[in-house]
Order: C-alpha cells, then sequence, then structure tokens
C-alpha cells in the first residue's frame, strides 16, 4: 500500500514538476527584440481572436519590443479597432498610424503583420449580429496610409505578412490593386468557406446567403449537409457534401520542400474564411485543395474558377513578403498556454483526428510556419 501511495505521489510530482519546469525554461530563454506593427481593424469583442494566433507565437518566441525587452500584449500592442469594457456599454476607441508617421514607423519597425482589414459594422457592434452581410461600416479597409506603410517597410526589406481580406470589401479597389502589384500576385474577387451544415438554423450558419442565393439562382436555398461556400461581389456557389464535393473541407497542401524548411504537415484541413488569389510572379509556398465533384468542377469551370489555388505565396523580389489567403491568426486559444517551452512536443494532446479541428491547423500547420518564418528573419537581423 505505502509503495503504490509512493508511486502516485512521484506520479503527481512529475505532473506538478513539468509545467513549472517548462515556465521557468520559458522566462529565461533569450529573448528576441523585434519591433512589430500589429494590424488588426477586425475587433468586435475584447477576446481579440482574429490576431490571437499571431500574439501566441510571438508570446512563445520570447519577442519582445526593442526599448523596454517587454512581450507583447494582445490587449493593446496592435492598431486597428479597441472595444472598452464593458462591451455592454458599446464604446470603443480607435488606434491608426498617421501620415506623417509613416517613414519613422518604417524606419524603427522590423514586422509589419497586417491580420484582419474586414472591419466592424454596425450589427456586429451594436446588434451582436450579423444577419446583414454588409451593415454600415464602423471601421474598416486597407486605406492609402495602410499601403504607404506597407511599401515603405518594403524597400527596406523589412518582414510583412498580410492576411485574408486585405484586398477584398471594404478596401478599396486601387488600393487592394497597388498592394497586389508590388507582390506578383492577384485577387479574383472570391472569399470561401466550409459550414459543418448548411441548414440555415444551424448556430455558424450566415444569414446572408440564403437571400443572395435566391436572388441569383431564382430558387430556394435547400441544403442542409455540410457544404462549401464560395461568394463574390456578385455571385455564390454552394459545393454540397455528395453533390459538388466528396468532402466539404477546403486542405492546405504542400510539397516536400515547403515541408522540410517550413516544418509543416504535408495536408491540413482549413474551416475558416479564405480568399482566392492568383500567382502572377510570386513564389506560391502551399495551395488550397478542394475535394469537388465531376459536378462541382463544371460549377467552378462556369466562373472560371478551378479546385486549386495557392494559400500562401511569398514575394518574388522581396522573399520577406508573405500573403496568407486565409484568416489564418483568428483563434481561441488561451494565450497563456504560450508561457511554456516545449510545449509543441505535447501538441498531440491539444488536438483531435477530426479534420475540422482549428487545433490541428494551428499546431500542424500555422505555428511551425510562423515561427519558421520569425526566427529566419530574426538571425538575418543579426548578421
Amino acid at each position: 500500500m505505502k509503495k503504490t501511495l509512493l508511486v502516485i505521489a512521484i506520479i503527481l510530482a512529475v505532473i506538478v514538476a513539468l509545467p513549472l519546469i517548462n515556465l521557468i525554461r520559458w522566462t529565461f530563454q533569450a529573448k528576441k527584440p523585434m519591433d512589430v506593427i500589429l494590424v488588426d481593424k477586425t475587433v468586435p469583442t475584447i477576446e481579440r481572436e482574429n490576431h490571437r494566433s499571431i500574439s501566441w507565437v510571438l508570446s512563445s518566441l520570447r519577442i519582445v519590443d526593442k526599448e523596454h525587452k517587454s512581450n507583447y500584449n494582445t490587449n493593446k500592442d496592435y492598431y486597428g479597432w479597441f472595444p472598452l469594457r464593458p462591451e455592454r456599454i458599446h464604446k470603443y476607441e480607435i488606434h491608426d498610424y498617421r501620415t506623417r508617421e509613416i517613414i519613422d514607423l518604417a524606419e524603427k519597425n522590423d514586422v509589419l503583420y497586417i491580420a484582419d482589414t474586414y472591419g466592424v459594422y454596425f450589427t456586429d457592434w451594436y446588434l451582436s449580429s450579423s444577419k446583414s452581410r454588409k451593415s454600415r461600416k464602423l471601421y474598416g479597409g486597407l486605406n492609402n496610409t495602410d499601403f504607404l506603410v506597407f511599401k515603405e517597410m518594403k524597400d527596406r526589406n523589412r518582414l510583412i505578412i498580410l492576411e485574408y481580406n486585405t484586398f477584398d470589401f471594404p478596401t478599396d479597389n486601387y488600393n487592394a490593386w497597388r498592394v497586389q502589384d508590388r507582390m506578383g500576385m492577384q485577387f479574383n474577387g472570391w472569399t470561401g468557406r466550409y459550414f459543418a451544415s448548411l441548414d440555415s438554423n444551424s448556430h455558424d450558419f450566415a444569414d446572408w446567403m440564403p437571400g443572395s442565393y435566391r436572388k441569383e439562382h431564382k430558387k430556394p436555398w435547400t441544403f442542409t449537409k455540410p457544404g462549401l461556400v464560395l461568394v463574390s461581389q456578385k455571385n455564390i456557389i454552394v459545393l454540397e457534401q455528395g453533390e459538388g464535393v466528396t468532402d466539404p473541407m477546403p486542405y492546405i497542401v504542400s510539397s516536400p520542400e515547403t515541408v522540410q524548411k517550413y516544418g509543416v504537415t504535408d495536408t491540413v484541413a482549413f474551416n475558416n474564411w479564405f480568399d482566392i488569389i492568383e500567382p502572377v510572379s510570386c513564389n506560391v509556398i502551399s495551395n488550397y485543395q478542394l475535394k469537388t465533384t465531376a459536378a462541382g468542377d463544371s460549377i467552378l469551370m462556369k466562373y472560371n474558377l478551378t479546385n486549386q489555388f495557392p494559400a500562401v505565396i511569398q514575394d518574388a523580389v522581396t522573399p520577406t513578403v508573405y500573403y496568407f489567403a486565409g484568416n489564418f491568426a483568428y483563434s481561441q486559444k488561451p494565450l497563456w498556454t504560450s508561457m511554456f517551452k516545449g510545449i509543441e512536443k505535447l501538441k498531440r494532446l491539444h488536438y483531435t483526428e477530426q479534420a475540422n479541428d482549428p487545433n490541428r491547423f494551428f499546431w500542424l500547420y500555422y505555428k511551425p510556419l510562423v515561427s519558421t518564418i520569425f526566427t529566419d528573419y530574426y538571425s538575418t537581423m543579426k548578421k
């Protein structure tokens, strides 16, 4: 009996000690001073979920600001929309950089990460509802100042990562074109997302879709299975499981070279919003692959679309510039979990084998990709 109790005590001690040891290892690991401009214009709640993944990676890598050597705070260290507590009073602040600051920002900072520019809208903020696809905009879109910051930092070979919706509504066509032209890629106007259920009563359903579908196709929305929806300013495509797709999940597929260089898995599902871009002169790091049927391919062909398109591209002229064609930085992951060095070795405890588990994408693709990009860039900074 005493021996059993001793074994149990040892096991409990190890369980308690390991997290503490890893926290101490994280605390004392070498800090990486880098000044980062993080932009998130889509922050309708205090959770700040649309840039949480990049905040997690910055913390995990011990990337700190150069002046104070302090960790980046996901609640305040960004530009964009700032909800104020308590949420029920619907007050907010907007923190933007100014035109006169552009040159200083580009000179001082090492990284520009634009996580989301879609913005915040009246129904989102005051009614906590997304029934209308486009209610009145309160704030959002990539503007001229954003472009100038991008241009100045690109000219200085800084690390730049842009994400999904940089080029779509509400960004004006001119600023969208200027950034795309300098990155050697083109946004074709289509965005899409997987839905676990296309039943209009399901909890994650986008309420504006049936109306858009009925307006274009002149027939009611009768979809109920899992499916993939692609939308543009004027059109909507529905690929339901068994009809348009054999598997409604979009998959990010990477070549052996990409797997080796960035440490990502070769295939992983992605269940958030993405946009469809076309490479012009850029390098393609990974591709989306849609599991379409012959009927699904025929539907896509009518709109000049294919079932494969870039997920991540790299500027061929300035290889420190990337575009992530998806809402990659969105996460509900607790930030405190970033403060345990070596936690990635236990990553299998953090996700399931289900393809639609968003934690799989974070651990198998986003974290290794972004960690490698930042670590490699930091190495060049020290030379």
